[in-house]
């Protein structure tokens, strides 16, 4: 194939789970091992925890900057989780994706029914199970991150938010995150070579047949 016939439009991976499951993890293997992946940085109201750098994990506002945000349209998906709210600044992904990036969200299902609405072209959505409520538990308590009273909101969620599965492309039930990650890496590499992402794919096929012909 020649350099520059065929170009891609970049995708957006969504990984959602509930709190625990290990999408955070599997997310941060990704990015270590594919060149072409960037994550999104979201833009939030909730407060930095100890370690998260501005513009790296995270764009942290107050209240007032993320409505006048909303009231400007500059969001591909908005909403708020545990009293805080998270969106996806719209300019940077769709730049990204135009130049052939793809673009790693870490977001919950209401953001993703927010960018499946938007954008479902460009959306492949995976969603993380964990494999069991006890084993949920014992990561949400063995991370140290969340006071106890904040665990068992965590927790209480976990069923509303699992029960969101059918809206997803893939699922993945972590019982081993190289498996894990294995199983995303494959799902991404086969969203990768999609028809539709191919981008002057169908003059590519055309000239191939026509030297074809002139041959014969």
């Amino acid at each position: 194939m020649q350099e520059g016939i065929i170009k891609r439009r970049g995708l957006m991976l969504v990984l959602s789970s509930p709190s625990g499951a290990g999408k955070t993890t599997i997310s941060r293997k990704l990015l270590e091992r594919e060149e072409n992946l960037r994550l999104s940085i979201s833009t939030t109201t909730r407060a930095p925890r100890p370690g998260e750098v501005e513009g790296i994990d995270y764009r942290f506002v107050d209240d007032s900057s993320f409505r006048c945000m909303v009231e400007k349209g500059a969001f591909l998906e908005h909403a708020q989780v545990f009293g805080n709210s998270y969106g996806t600044p719209r300019g940077p992904v769709q730049r990204m994706l135009e130049q052939g990036g793809d673009v790693l969200f870490d977001i919950d299902w209401q953001g993703t029914q927010q960018l499946r609405e938007s954008a479902r072209e460009d959306l492949v959505s995976v969603f993380i199970l964990p494999p069991s409520t006890e084993e949920l538990s014992r990561r949400l308590h063995a991370r140290a991150l969340d006071p106890e009273h904040v665990v068992r909101q965590r927790m209480a969620k976990a069923a509303s938010e699992m029960s969101h599965w059918a809206e997803y492309d893939y699922i993945v039930v972590n019982e081993d995150i190289e498996e894990s990650v294995r199983r995303v890496t494959s799902i991404l590499a086969a969203e990768r070579l999609r028809r539709d992402r191919q981008i002057g794919l169908r003059a590519f096929v055309e000239k191939l047949c026509a030297e074809t012909e002139q041959r014969d």
